[in-house]
């Protein structure tokens, strides 16, 4: 049965001015100009630069503002028979031919191997079984996939029947190529595979102490790899019978080995990420400054053309359907860029709001750089020192960087927990694990310091903290357990 009734919500919505401030603020300063040039490229009505001001040489304004209405052609706007799509961002179609000139770039790992497989004199397939290896290798250099499967592929794909005997032949002339070790199926494969190289350097130099390491380090590897992997050397030196001075050789040997082939070629190397600093802090008569980079902080305005236009249609009689849409045009491009322009400012004065908070919270912190001095401070502290929420506050400090004179730090490292000590006083939790930090650093390697023995150090410098708590913080430091920190 139909029913007709009345009711009342109250409903929370996001204008798209909010977005557009959430989606800028949580963006740091690189990301920024990217989103600015999008901006202006897409949206006419926005130019860089300050507003403009009636001055002296109001003359010489004219002149430039009378040059760029020459240079825009209001008429476009105004043809009833132009298609929307030819307005938009991606006004060609897939037929037209892209004239942007590429970037030259250096020969990539595979085509540095396939150079090289070039030069060996190979018969039948093993030309194209090499290259079809190369092509299979991941960024790491090694072959992942079982040549069972890599036969099928051959079968299925290109109808060519191969033995598996034939791309054993073929992955043994990939496992010849430099770097040493591409074309090994598994990291105790890669190690042997340059560790034999080496052996092979060093008898046609006749060095007998380097090649006896090198041997005892070629049995490790074949032959007690998993004892190796746990660290077990007092096992390995009764296994061997060897000494310890022995082993520690045969160990730097093994140390020396680069268990990532392909990340030597050019192109799985990592790119390096350069950190720019959203906030400048410096020190001047003993008190804390701190600004925006003025990457962060751009000059953007409404192009003055645009206000002019709008201005005219405005007062103008619209008698035309060309007229009231150009119109509506020019008014939704002014409009979002104020938006954008409201956006920008908004972003500017929430970062500055935030990190003064923090600066204030830390001031004792940014004026010595002793951690020590950090205080325990959480996003709900912050955000109730500046009235906003939580999540703007997270919005901030998770992609935005500080640059002090001690060092550029991401702002979310100021953010730790608090512990208790023995007199009642609350620390941060970034002190704890310096402490931990210089703990480990100054233990015995050869007897290394277990999670219980770390919490009973932490515990009788006056910090109550569980073993299970240590772990935590070891782990956030990038610290393995005391078995694989065993040293000779």
């Amino acid at each position: 049965m139909l029913k007709q009734s009345l009711q009342q919500k109250q409903l929370q919505r996001l204008s798209p001015q909010q977005i557009q401030l959430m989606k800028l603020l949580q963006v740091p300063t690189v990301e920024l100009e990217a989103r600015i040039k999008q901006e202006l490229e897409v949206n006419p009505a926005l130019e860089e630069g300050l507003e403009e001001e009636e001055s002296d040489s109001v003359l010489d304004e004219e002149v430039k503002n009378d040059e760029s209405m020459e240079e825009f052609d209001f008429e476009e706007y105004l043809d009833d028979e132009t298609p929307d799509y030819k307005t938009s961002i991606r006004n060609h179609g897939l037929d037209i031919e892209d004239k942007d000139i590429p970037l030259g770039a250096g020969a990539t790992f595979r085509e540095l191997l396939i150079s090289q497989l070039g030069l060996h004199m190979l018969e039948g397939n093993q030309r194209m079984l090499g290259e079809h290896i190369i092509g299979q290798l991941d960024d790491d250099g090694y072959l992942r996939r079982d040549l069972e499967s890599i036969v099928n592929d051959l079968a299925f794909t290109q109808n060519l029947m191969v033995e598996k005997e034939e791309l054993e032949s073929a992955l043994f002339v990939v496992q010849t190529l430099d770097p040493a070790g591409v074309g090994a199926v598994s990291v105790q494969d890669c190690l042997l595979i340059q560790i034999k190289r080496k052996i092979d350097v060093f008898k046609d130099k006749e060095d007998e102490e380097r090649i006896e390491s090198l041997s005892i380090a070629e049995n490790i590897l074949d032959h007690h790899f998993e004892m190796f992997s746990k660290k077990h050397y007092d096992s390995l030196t009764l296994k061997l019978e060897i000494s310890d001075e022995e082993l520690k050789s045969a160990l730097d040997e093994i140390t020396r080995l680069n268990p990532r082939p392909g990340n030597s070629g050019s192109e799985s190397s990592k790119t390096i990420q350069h950190v720019v600093a959203d906030f400048l802090l410096t020190l001047q008569d003993d008190e804390v400054q701190v600004s925006l980079n003025q990457r962060n902080a751009p000059e953007l305005r409404i192009s003055p053309s645009y206000k002019e236009m709008m201005d005219t249609y405005s007062s103008g009689a619209k008698t035309s359907k060309s007229q009231l849409e150009a119109l509506t045009f020019v008014k939704q491009k002014v409009d979002a860029a104020k938006w954008f322009v409201d956006a920008i400012h908004q972003r500017q004065l929430t970062l500055m709001k935030t990190i003064r908070a923090i600066v204030d919270h830390q001031e004792d912190y940014f004026k010595s750089g002793d951690e020590t001095d950090i205080k325990p401070m959480i996003l709900k502290d912050i955000a109730e020192r500046i009235n906003m929420d939580i999540s703007t506050v997270s919005r901030v400090a998770n992609s935005k960087y500080v640059q002090t004179p001690y060092g550029t730090f991401l702002l979310k490292t100021f953010f730790s927990e608090s512990l208790s000590t023995d007199s009642g006083e609350d620390v941060s939790s970034r002190e704890v694990k310096r402490i931990l930090q210089d703990s480990i650093d100054d233990e015995d390697k050869k007897k290394p310091l277990t999670d219980e023995k770390l919490g009973l150090i932490l515990n009788s410098k006056g910090y109550h903290i569980a073993r299970r708590t240590v772990a935590k913080y070891r782990e956030q430091l990038g610290i393995s357990v005391a078995r694989l920190r065993k040293e000779i």
